[in-house]
């Protein structure tokens, strides 16, 4: 072996930063541990083994290193140089060779932890699952009791890449057979046996071990967590281990989870009930009185849900120097835009710019002006907000469509029916398959009273994108509110359902359809459903219309006035109010 040769090619600094590198061999181990030096045998041709293995690493050949090493480390019993080993294998991309290192390292090291989890990574890494049960069981075994928690849960990240999933589960659960009922581990455990069998979709056995694992300790979160993950209309018994968690002492965090659940189910009220509780007993958690608020405004209490953001604000202000900023910009922006369009409801246009000028996020800069040229259109200031929108840079194609759906929206607001027709004429045109678009087109053409342009467009769309339930929800709408083909209405509503299954905006539409075939019992149990469900103007004029019909007068101008507080600018309820000479 030519190492004359070899210390020719490399510079002085090479040469001692290697030299370093074989001597320090001599001074500690990976745990801290000083370990038997090897001075006696770091003799020259050691040295330059060493020396060599690490110059072909440098030179791009890295199976000459790993052998050098690998045999170096053998030599020397060092487990830095296993390691130096098993690292020069992965970074070659050889997870066989990898392998063959750490558990050489293993076998001349049977104590070592840090061995013994090398094996099982690469194990996983190589997806040879099968083969770990040995080291996993080692690796929870070895954890200080104190960490044993910790090592259990972390369990499913390392299986995370598996491509058999339920013979990682299974194999997870052989290694935690003797922990599932261990004080103080066994809620991790049997929450992790969860999380294994869920992500290899056995929900029912992922039930089965959260409830187990609730069955240890109620108020133990992980169960709830896991609950959470699998909560639906066909899994109930995943929300009643939620509920029992939360009758204990909760973290907000928790029942916060558990309010997006809800409102990701639309059960509105019930999410409402929740973050009066998060709030009322955790008054300084400000995402509480961000949500809430939110829901309050889609709820049309815009008084109420003001009061909610400007605690929120007040909270997230003060706190801001603690939190991550880009997070806590993020709710800022939600309430800064949430409590103009609050002040632009009551036309308090000065106030509702002036919480739209805190917005100094530059990722929402463009939603803040945008709102801007929406508050000068309603002050009769289109042009000008038009020109206030195209002024604004565009960094991505998103921002350039963002722009354009608002100018179509300003001036549907604003009846400029022609106008907003021509802009989106002109961007079909590029962009043929933009279906939101042609969507937009549609509703434009119904304003302007070219239904047969209106029902071709939305065909259109159903054509090329049929799970677009908001096309067949609006044809089967329009033939209800003209009272023609109402069974092909009623099948375009229902197939809309099928996409958008308890959407009550969709539901309406139903009910408005049963109200004109006739059915009035039924349309008033959708509508009083959907109406329950999603309080809205639109909504409440079909609802009151319904009542009015059956007689139930009283109860029909109650919900007017209702849905006339909501929003007391909406087409349709006044148009409704106006068809049937009913004043408020």
């Amino acid at each position: 072996m030519d190492y004359y040769g070899a210390m020719s090619r490399f510079n002085r600094l090479s040469l001692l930063a290697l030299l370093v590198f074989a001597l320090s061999a001599n001074a500690q181990a990976p745990n801290g541990q000083t370990t038997a030096p090897i001075s006696s045998a770091l003799d020259s041709e050691l040295f330059y083994q060493l020396l060599l293995g690490e110059l072909n690493v440098r030179e791009g050949e890295p199976g000459a290193a790993y052998s050098l090493i690998l045999d170096a480390a053998r030599k020397t019993n060092d487990p830095r140089l296993y390691q130096r080993a098993v690292d020069i294998a992965l970074q070659a991309r050889s997870g066989d060779s990898a392998l063959l290192a750490a558990r050489a390292w293993k076998q001349a090291r049977p104590a070592s932890r840090e061995a013994n989890r090398y094996v099982l990574q690469i194990l996983i890494g190589l997806n040879r699952i099968g083969e770990t049960l040995d080291p996993l069981k080692r690796e929870i075994a070895a954890a200080d009791a104190k960490d044993r928690v910790a090592v259990v849960s972390s369990l499913p990240r390392y299986f995370a890449r598996a491509t058999d999933k339920k013979l990682a589960a299974s194999i997870v659960e052989q290694a935690l057979t003797g922990y599932l009922t261990a004080p103080g581990v066994g809620v991790s455990a049997w929450t992790v046996v969860g999380r294994m069998r869920l992500d290899a979709g056995d929900i029912s056995g992922a039930m089965d071990a959260a409830a187990r694992a609730q069955a240890l300790d109620a108020e133990s979160e992980g169960p709830a967590v896991l609950a959470l993950s699998m909560m639906s209309p066909k899994t109930p018994q995943a929300e009643a281990i939620v509920k029992k968690y939360l009758e204990g002492k909760p973290l907000p965090e928790v029942r916060m989870e558990y309010v997006r659940a809800l409102l990701d189910a639309q059960r509105y009220a019930e999410a409402a009930a929740q973050l009066q509780v998060i709030t009322s007993e955790k008054p300084d958690y400000a995402q509480g009185w961000l949500i809430r608020g939110a829901l309050e405004l889609q709820d049309g209490k815009p008084s109420v849900a003001e009061r909610s953001l400007k605690r929120y604000v007040e909270l997230a202000l003060a706190k801001r120097t603690g939190a991550p900023r880009a997070e806590a910009d993020r709710g800022l922006v939600q309430a800064y835009l949430s409590l103009a369009q609050i002040a632009e409801q009551r036309k308090d246009f000065v106030q509702a710019d002036s919480w739209l000028k805190r917005i100094d996020s530059p990722a929402d800069l463009l939603n803040a002006q945008l709102r801007r040229a929406a508050i000068l259109a309603r002050q009769g200031k289109l042009e000008e907000a038009r020109k206030l929108i195209r002024s604004q840079p565009e960094k991505s194609p998103a921002d350039a469509r963002l722009k354009l759906t608002a100018e179509v929206q300003l001036l549907r607001e604003s009846k400029q029916y022609r106008a907003a027709h021509e802009l989106l004429t002109e961007e079909i045109t590029r962009n043929p398959s933009d279906f939101d678009l042609v969507y937009d087109m549609a509703m434009v053409a119904e304003k302007l009273g070219n239904l047969e342009e209106m029902e071709r467009l939305l065909r259109s769309v159903i054509a090329g994108k049929p799970e677009y339930h908001h096309a067949y929800n609006a044809l089967g709408y329009s033939l209800a509110e003209r009272n023609t083909r109402l069974p092909e209405a009623r099948q375009l509503v229902q197939k809309a359902l099928e996409y958008a299954p308890g959407d009550p905006f969709i539901s309406d539409s139903l009910g408005w359809v049963e109200y004109r075939s006739g059915n009035l019992a039924e349309a008033l149990r959708i509508l009083q459903a959907a109406f329950k469900a999603k309080p809205d103007a639109e909504i409440a004029a079909h609802l009151g219309e319904v009542l009015w019909t059956l007689g139930r007068r009283d109860q029909a101008v109650s919900i007017w006035k209702e849905g006339a507080q909501i929003n007391p600018e909406n087409e349709t309820l006044l148009e409704t109010l106006k068809r049937l000479r009913v004043r408020l």
